[in-house]
């Protein structure tokens, strides 16, 4: 087969990582990829959100099958071009990825369908200023569109609430309308499944670490780090997520014309009166994918093709025992304003059969590697337990180095 990969963060490194270890694979591709990525696949220097280049070297090249990584793509309908083309491809269409794509449709097709989730209310920005001067606090703040995961904020006091509101502000059309939410408590945990639409199997549990400092401290990321399976998963609960909320979903999308296939991320609180959905997102999460991936031992292929041809009944998803830990290092000053260009050193020196180290915003000047982001690298590593597999993901950390590095000490630390 030949397969191509739109994205170029640690979540698609992590993607074409596992995908290539597909003896089904002839020829991998990523679009646009990063120089991680390199060495697993020929990297295409389309964006993800140029679709009629992809469209037109998917049929140049005769692509197989197309992955996608990022949301952004969804929500331009990527999955709808391509199959208008007569071309395979595997996520949700434009209408399904509304889920994530618009916080507002989600949260009215919960209530809608009665899946556990925050009460809340919907208004246009302006009105926000007012309304939360009127709320108790704490009060979770969210935009209605995408913002690349820092369109929540969670407020403890007014001023801090009117501060989330003015960073809105900043993000255009993302923002014109907001979510005042309750705040929950809890442990928050990712789950995730893949799904044809009808049949949904269960792909493990992750805990997402988003504060930038440890002991979640400090403004929320993208995401610090990453561990599976969620301590907080029991087996009654995972039941429990898939029969009130992941099965009401579907079959609540599919009542509204809009059948979800592909990968459906459940952002969760797990209170003491049950699970509640706090989002969903469209796909795999990142850091989360590069936690989940590297221990799910059936080829990804084989799962991608049983949703597009409707088989997923007749497949069961195998895990390796363990567990696993994945530590992001980030750029000084991420989330806010960080300089790119510094020279990374000690990746020759990771090597382990435990670990492995997904490339996000890396770039390559001759012989060297280069900071391109915020988030750099996702280091990895499996373990039979948490303690062991802090223990071997912090080693293989420790001889990479670049000037302003910074990574949180606490992921894993139960």
């Amino acid at each position: 087969m030949k397969i191509l990969v739109i994205g170029g963060g640690g979540r698609e490194h992590a993607l074409v990582w596992k995908i290539a270890q597909s003896p089904r694979v002839r020829e991998l591709f990523c679009a646009p990829g990063n120089p991680g990525i390199a060495g697993l696949a020929t990297l295409v220097p389309i964006a993800p959100d140029h679709i009629e280049g992809l469209l037109l070297f998917a049929k140049g090249k005769k692509i197989d099958l197309t992955v996608v990584g990022p949301e952004y793509p969804l929500s331009l309908g990527i999955v709808d071009r391509f199959e208008e083309a007569g071309l395979r491809i595997f996520g949700p269409h434009c209408a399904a990825a509304e889920i994530e794509t618009s916080k507002v449709f989600s949260k009215l097709l919960m209530e809608k369908y009665k899946i556990p989730t925050a009460e809340a209310e919907v208004m246009a920005l302006d009105e926000a200023y007012q309304k939360v001067l009127t709320m108790k606090m704490p009060v979770v703040l969210k935009v209605e569109g995408l913002a690349a995961g820092k369109g929540v904020v969670i407020a403890r006091n007014k001023k801090e609430a009117i501060e989330g509101l003015d960073s809105f502000r900043l993000m255009g059309d993302a923002a014109c309308r907001v979510i005042l939410e309750k705040y929950l408590t809890g442990v928050e945990a990712s789950f995730f499944v893949v799904t044809d639409g009808k049949v949904a199997l269960a792909l493990s549990s992750a805990q997402d670490y988003k504060r930038i400092y440890d002991h979640d401290q400090g403004p929320n990321t993208g995401g610090m780090g990453a561990i599976s399976p969620s301590p907080c998963m029991t087996k009654s609960l995972e039941s429990e997520v898939m029969t009130k909320i992941v099965a009401p979903i579907l079959k609540g999308l599919e009542l509204e014309g809009r059948p979800y296939s592909g990968v459906l991320y459940v952002g969760l609180m797990l209170t003491s009166l049950g699970p509640y959905v706090l989002e969903f997102n469209a796909r795999w999460g990142d850091p989360e994918a590069q936690a989940v991936l590297p221990r799910l031992k059936n080829d990804w292929v084989d799962v991608m093709e049983a949703v597009l041809s409707h088989r997923l009944h007749k497949i069961q998803l195998h895990w390796k025992r363990g567990k696993s830990v994945c530590v992001v290092l980030a750029s000084k000053g991420y989330p806010g304003v960080y300089k790119k260009g510094e020279v990374i050193l000690g990746l020759d020196k990771t090597a382990s059969p435990h670990a492995m180290v997904f490339h996000a915003g890396v770039a390559r000047q001759g012989d060297r590697w280069m900071t391109d982001g915020g988030r750099v690298l996702g280091v990895t590593a499996l373990g039979r337990d948490f303690s062991e597999a802090r223990g071997r993901v912090y080693q293989a950390v420790d001889p990479i180095f670049f000037n302003g590095m910074y990574f949180r000490r606490d992921i894993g630390a139960l």
